[in-house]
């Protein structure tokens, strides 16, 4: 099972500190399944709203990872409910393949729902960044890390936020830094390659919201003022 270089950059971010991890709006697995294989966590859960896909996700475990070290679970359910508190540990929420409106619905009621527990979110939206940021940031969510990759002529941001406040990190505890709404660390390029990806992902993303202020239907002036300082 060979990952895309989306699902692969998301699957490298994973760090080894979390007791459950949550791939939700799975599809068919392929993310959740080589988290499984280096066994990431002690528990992969695999989530999707849709109960076909569910099926035929569990019914691959079944054969593939019947006695893996991981233990792992499939939710058919909808992602803004995932149970959470009815799980120890610590929890990664894995979110990709949606767009950034319905990312920001699913992480807003899983805070809701969960006020208690500190959660990590690994996030991957088709579009929308602006607007998820923030709304992380108006969650008080902190930054761990992110990252840019283009995958198949399109171009993707890969966020890793936390709920953990600065008052109830441990003493283990990684870095964290604040959320930008346009992203800092995506910017920087450690290599030619990477400088023309986000060299195209600048133009690119300007254009589009361009292309919203000429339609005349949204306000975009700041989005605009605050991509073209990146220039």
């Amino acid at each position: 099972m060979k990952l895309s270089k989306r699902l692969k950059q998301i699957e490298q971010m994973v760090s080894w500190n979390y007791t459950h991890i949550w791939d939700c709006c799975c599809d068919h697995g392929f993310l959740g399944a080589s988290l499984l294989s280096r066994q990431a966590a002690p528990n992969i859960h695999f989530v999707d709203i849709v109960p076909q896909l569910i099926t035929s996700v569990e019914n691959k475990l079944q054969q593939f990872y019947k006695n893996a070290t991981s233990q792992w679970q499939t939710h058919c359910i909808d992602v803004a409910k995932l149970p959470l508190h009815s799980y120890q540990g610590k929890h990664l929420v894995i979110i990709a393949g949606v767009g950034g409106d319905l990312m920001n619905q699913f992480i807003n009621d899983i805070c809701q729902n969960n006020p208690k527990l500190e959660i990590d979110f690994l996030l991957c939206p088709v579009n929308q960044q602006f607007a998820l940021r923030k709304k992380l940031i108006a969650l008080k969510c902190s930054l761990k890390s992110e990252a840019l990759v283009a995958d198949n002529h399109r171009y993707y941001e890969v966020i890793l936020a936390s709920t953990e406040t600065d008052k109830n990190k441990g003493i283990n505890s990684e870095i964290t830094h604040p959320i930008t709404p346009v992203g800092k660390y995506i910017w920087q390029a450690e290599n030619p390659q990477q400088a023309l990806v986000v060299k195209k992902y600048l133009e690119k993303t300007l254009n589009h919201y361009k292309r919203i202020k000429q339609g005349g239907t949204e306000n975009v002036d700041h989005i605009i003022s605050a991509y073209s300082r990146l220039m």
